[in-house]
């Protein structure tokens, strides 16, 4: 029996270890996409990660334009990034700099506030730890279930505007041209092919040929008619990790999402009208005068439900983060806390000392001698009689003798 057992043992060791190798392996081989708007497909059996998504939507009643810059990293020299949009899309390059504008508008306010009472970093208290954001779309119709609308190459990008009635059609286009297209991103474009959509297929790849792709890539401009201003977000469900969203938005009004879509609450982390913008922000802000910054969190990207669609909020009511500095009230260097406690200690010691001083230059006066027992009423006596005896002694000394002795009868 024991000669039976080790065997089984052994072969279902074996058999895990190879369960653990295929995994493994097949996480190596899988490639890893998605990012905000649209998913970043990495050749075969490479990587490639989004460290960072940066993106400006401008929407004017009638027409939605979006820029788009990526911070990639990995090991792939070669990668595809596929954008869905409502209707008929013109992309070009667009300047950087438009992204530093935007961080400098809309960078929190540091302000210095302080406090009295010492506080976690602050002595005695300090413990040593840290005190110190549609319609159906054009051309779409009876005609082939793949077309090319456009293609053209801008600077490291290899840009194809495509249609499609068929996402496998749209598969074997994309793999016939050099594009990598997973077949589980299939069914999540099956959606947009519904309503119609078109697409801009881009191939990213450095003009030297093996070198990976890595950094700020050049910002993208997409402008497409759209009655309404939507972000899609769709293919963001196919995410494996957590996805942040940074979404500036340029409008006549402040604009808010219209729901969550499956992530946390949005939150408005800048709102304000622009005043006299320069560069490419003063071209693109034309007409839509009113910047809202919007971030969300999706900790679960496959809980996403749609694509994020803004609206008018309620008022254009300006906002922007306010970052306080916490620093101890201080009086010429020293806490205004042990300034304040030494002067009333000082004083509390200052005050008991002068009474003590006080009490030894004026001594009480003693009390009264106590009375032997038995005495009070003689002396009480004593007292009563002494007006009566001067009194007699003044008549006697006012009739010349003795007062007269009544005769005898």
């Amino acid at each position: 029996m024991i000669g039976q057992r080790r065997p089984r043992r052994r072969t279902r060791l074996l058999a895990v270890l190879l369960i653990l190798t295929g995994i493994q392996f097949g996480g190596l081989a899988a490639p890893a996409f998605a990012c905000a708007y649209g998913a970043l497909v990495p050749d075969a059996a490479r990587r490639v990660t989004v460290g960072r998504e940066e993106s400006v939507l401008r929407w004017d009643g009638t027409r939605e334009q979006i820029v788009m810059r990526l911070t990639v990293g990995g090991d792939t020299d070669r990668a595809a990034w596929i954008m869905p949009v409502p209707h008929r899309a013109t992309v070009a390059l667009a300047d950087p700099a438009l992204f530093d504008q935007l961080h400098t508008l809309t960078a929190p306010v540091h302000r210095t506030r302080s406090h009295f009472w010492p506080g976690d970093g602050d002595w005695p208290l300090t413990t040593g730890g840290d005190t110190t954001g549609g319609p159906p779309g054009a051309g779409v119709g009876a005609g082939p279930r793949v077309g090319v609308v456009a293609r053209q190459r801008l600077g490291p990008f290899d840009v194809a505007q495509l249609t499609a009635t068929d996402s496998g059609a749209l598969d074997g286009w994309l793999r016939s041209n050099g594009f990598p297209f997973p077949s589980r991103l299939d069914a999540a474009l099956q959606p947009y092919v519904a309503d119609h959509w078109e697409y801009v297929a881009v191939r990213l790849a450095p003009q030297t040929a093996g070198t990976a792709l890595h950094g700020a890539l050049d910002p993208l401009h997409l402008a497409f008619a759209s009655d309404r201003p939507v972000y899609p977000m769709r293919l963001s469900r196919l995410a494996a990790t957590p996805q942040s969203l940074g979404l500036y938005v340029l409008a006549a009004h402040r604009m808010e999402p219209r729901s969550a879509i499956g992530g946390d609450r949005p939150r408005v982390v800048y709102a304000g009208r622009l005043g006299r913008p320069s560069g490419d922000l003063r071209e693109l802000a034309a007409g839509t005068p009113y910047l809202t910054a919007i971030g969300q969190e999706f900790p679960y990207p496959s809980r996403i439900s749609a694509d994020l669609v803004l609206r008018r909020a309620a008022a254009d009511t300006p906002f922007q983060q306010v970052v306080y500095e916490d620093r101890l009230r201080q009086v010429a260097g020293i806490p205004a806390w042990l300034l304040t406690a030494g002067t009333a200690l000082l004083l509390v010691v200052t005050t008991a000392s002068l009474a003590a001083v006080r009490r030894t230059r004026h001594p009480a006066p003693p009390p009264p001698p106590a009375q032997p027992p038995g005495t009070s009423g003689a002396a009480a006596g004593r007292t009563t009689d002494a007006p009566c005896a001067d009194r007699l002694s003044s008549v006697r000394h006012r009739g010349g003798g003795s007062p007269a002795r009544p005769s005898p009868q």
